[in-house]
């Protein structure tokens, strides 16, 4: 392709609003245009790369089993209904009405079409397993897009569902994709880990993400600092030994007057006990509630609530903070409430519904500084079993760097910010069974289908490796997604000498396979090489006046500081050789 003929051009500035890498070099390489808040279009570089990947994509799932199908943006909301996600999927759906008022629903993603597909023709044990995904076009009305490409609303997406007949199917099929994407992203030039996961609106008991480490990424992950463990979990998953409290006799329950205090760090220095002596309350509601209704969460004063944790506790019902309007009408007092005495005749469950939800740390923490339900005094001395119980015990708190990894070693939690480029599901049945997903096993019984979903974002991950292959100049673009191959200059374009002996090599090059995007235009040197550098290509090729007198030509490949020559004659060889190197 002739530059000068290339639909787009390049920018000086970024915009305003793009703070990450590939957010700036994308936009001002004129590969993305914005049309609207979190929706790009691609132009020509840029989707020479998402197809480039893509192809990626489909040659590693092909070699992996699955097939490729297509299924529609624009589904009926009955699906949803159907799956029960029509109402709890976050972001909201979006959604419309055809001329028939039927309602209609933009796909943000597709196990509820694949299984709808598959129901209608899953009929005996011999028809598992199988596999199918498809590369399109999805949309998710995101309240707040940002980064470019990294957090949009309508991307493209390559979404696998795998149908096994048992458990160990299921196994077989997840390590598959697994296997299937540590090629893709190698294949791509990017070296990711794959860490434990939350679920979110997709559900399934486990899932895991793929990880670009970048300072930029807005996802924040735990690794153990242990070279001999794999622990690895995003912050939402991440799990960790709590330390465990020093024996000691349980005290009787004491009150003690606490004028002003309202925060757990000021109790802790008011009554000179350390945090982790004191047990905090917060106060949540189911986020479509109207009032009536409080979650209260107890937690050890050193440790926060991990509000991921806490909406799988709830099934799914996704916490916000409650207003201090319904903390009162409750009859909770903020800054001095406890879990004891939530149960007395008098007490705050007798004017509305609450659920009380207990971190594992409390229990095992004798004689704890908790809140008595009264301005400005708090009880020393209490303790789980004896003074208070909760409806539910588990682990809610948030990990933090430095905290002890949850297997059986020496190490701890080191944080990472990374970028999620992938991710995938163990779905179960839960879809099969709402939707009727059945088959016939080797005895004649009926059985659900067990489902995994496997996720990339095909312009998410062009994005993600932006992030990890730039530098102050551009981007420094691995040879298998960028848009060309070799960017070939022609410097001193009213030197008739130059003009022809470079478009000769431009044919040169194109008829021996390599894909070259030749800057042709009447522009001075530098801004040819500062665009050379700004969309990355992996190998730029200058044919000069001062090149020709010793008939030679300029290589530099991307990713190096220096330059060489290399006779013309022999150009294409030293172009791929270059190349290869």
């Amino acid at each position: 392709m002739r530059l000068s003929r290339s639909f787009g051009k390049t920018l000086r500035d970024a915009p305003a609003d793009a703070e990450t890498a590939s957010h700036q070099y994308l936009t001002r390489a004129g590969f993305v245009q914005q049309v609207a808040a979190g929706i790009y279009s691609y132009m020509p570089l840029g989707w020479r790369s998402l197809k480039k990947i893509s192809n990626i994509i489909r040659e590693e799932m092909d070699r992996a089993g699955a097939q490729e199908i297509s299924m529609p943006v624009v589904q009926p909301r009955e699906l949803w209904e159907q799956s029960g996600r029509a109402d709890t999927f976050q972001p909201p759906l979006a959604s419309l009405t055809d001329r028939r008022d039927r309602n209609m629903v933009l796909a943000p993603t597709h196990e509820e079409t694949t299984t709808y597909m598959a129901a209608a023709n899953l009929e005996s044990y011999r028809d598992l397993p199988f596999n199918l995904y498809q590369i399109q076009t999805k949309f998710r009305d995101e309240a707040r897009p940002r980064a470019g490409l990294l957090r949009v609303r309508e991307f493209e997406m390559k979404d696998a569902y795998s149908f096994d007949k048992d458990e160990e199917g299921l196994d077989v099929s997840f390590q598959a994709m697994a296997d299937a994407y540590h090629r893709i992203f190698s294949r791509a030039g990017i070296d990711v880990r794959m860490v434990e996961a939350d679920s979110g609106p997709i559900g399934g008991k486990d899932s895991n993400e793929f990880v670009l480490l970048a300072e930029s990424g807005e996802d924040t992950i735990y690794v153990c600092s242990d070279e001999n463990c794999s622990y690895a979990a995003n912050a939402e998953k991440a799990e960790f030994r709590k330390p465990a409290a020093e024996p000691e006799d349980v005290a009787d329950l004491e009150e003690v007057h606490t004028p002003g205090i309202k925060t757990i760090e000021g109790l802790a220095e008011f009554l000179d006990v350390p945090i982790s002596k004191t047990v905090k309350a917060v106060f949540y509601a189911p986020e479509t509630s109207t009032g009536g209704e409080i979650i209260f969460v107890s937690i050890r004063g050193d440790l926060e609530v991990n509000e991921t944790k806490l909406r799988n506790v709830l099934g799914g019902v996704e916490p916000r903070l409650a207003t201090p309007d319904e903390v009162a009408a409750a009859g909770l007092v903020a800054g001095s409430a406890s879990a004891i005495g939530l149960d007395a005749d008098d007490g705050p469950r007798s004017r509305v519904k609450i659920t009380s939800i207990v971190d594992d740390s409390v229990p095992n923490s004798p004689n704890l500084v908790a809140g008595a339900n009264k301005t400005d005094y708090h009880l020393k001395s209490g303790n789980y079993g004896r003074d208070f119980e909760g409806d539910i015990v588990t682990d809610i708190a948030m990990a933090q760097a430095g905290d002890a990894c949850p297997n059986d070693c020496d190490g701890h939690l080191v944080e990472h910010r990374g970028v999620e480029v992938g991710h995938i599901f163990k779905l179960g049945t839960g879809y099969s069974e709402s939707m009727g997903a059945t088959f016939l096993d080797e005895e004649g019984r009926e059985q659900h289908a067990l489902m995994g979903c496997y996720g990339i974002g095909v312009g998410r991950l062009l994005a993600a490796t932006i992030e990890a292959n730039h530098d102050k100049n551009g981007m420094v673009l691995p040879r298998a997604i960028a848009p060309y191959e070799v960017y070939l200059a022609g410097l001193n374009t009213n030197n008739e000498e130059v003009v022809a002996a470079a478009s000769k090599f431009y044919d040169e090059l194109q008829d021996a396979g390599i894909e070259v995007l030749f800057d042709d235009r009447d522009e001075p040197p530098g801004v040819k090489f500062n665009d050379a550098d700004l969309i990355g290509l992996p190998l730029r090729v200058v044919v000069s006046v001062r090149g020709l007198k010793n008939g030679e030509i300029e290589l530099k490949r991307r990713d190096a500081d220096e330059a060489s020559m290399a006779p013309l004659a022999d150009g294409v060889a030293a172009v791929k050789a270059a190349l290869d190197g």
